[in-house]
């Protein structure tokens, strides 16, 4: 067997030291009618929001911004049930997740393998971010179609970068129920890039068990 260089992945979603504290902080008091609270914290989690709807998305869909929008608009109203499992922060970007599929689904963007964003056939990058870009619209195709909590899981693991404990604290499932849910996922997924084997390895590299 060959010696391979590994597709480099997605940045990671850092857990934010110093912020936690303060967007907890700031989400309690959101939770309870601060309006200023409210404001900081909208400041705070904005720009995680607007990297996840992009990324499950494509940052040339027709209907991002309104995306972003519901998406901060049901991270406000779902703080009721915020119990500090996660960063507020990240509990942003599985809203911001969720809400972004379902748009995407309503909008009928159905045709995997192609995402409208990037045209992975002609533009040139270096082979890795090629890789990556296909990587990204096989996988925005497929979440039109899978199963809520599939889909979930794997966009914040394939596109987020999220490790599996971070999905499992995140949407407050056990991590075997997680795993579950990415290999069920994988599945479907590997099916629709058979034909594709360089593609089906950098999926399976990117959703490595970890």
């Amino acid at each position: 067997m060959g010696d391979h260089q590994p597709t480099p992945r997605l940045p990671l979603e850092t857990a934010p030291s110093p912020a936690t504290d303060r967007g907890t902080g700031l989400a309690e008091a959101a939770a309870a009618g601060d309006v200023r609270a409210t404001r900081e914290l909208l400041e705070l989690v904005a720009p995680r929001v607007v990297r996840a709807v992009r990324a499950v998305m494509g940052p040339a869909h027709a209907e991002v911004d309104d995306a972003t929008q519901l998406a901060l608009i049901g991270f406000i109203q779902a703080l009721a049930t915020f119990r500090g499992e996660c960063p507020p922060v990240q509990f942003a970007a599985r809203i911001a997740v969720r809400t972004a599929a379902g748009v995407r689904r309503r909008s009928g963007a159905r045709r995997v393998g192609h995402d409208p964003s990037v045209d992975v056939d002609s533009i040139e990058v270096p082979p890795e971010e090629l890789d990556a870009a296909r990587r990204r619209a096989a996988v925005r195709g497929l979440l039109d179609e899978l199963p809520e909590e599939q889909a979930e899981a794997l966009a914040l693991r394939i596109m987020l970068g999220w490790s599996l404990k971070e999905i499992a604290d995140a949407t407050s499932t056990p991590i075997n129920t997680v795993r579950s849910r990415m290999r069920l996922a994988k599945d479907a997924l590997r099916k629709r890039v058979a034909s594709d084997p360089a593609l089906a390895a950098a999926l399976d590299r990117a959703t490595g068990e970890t």
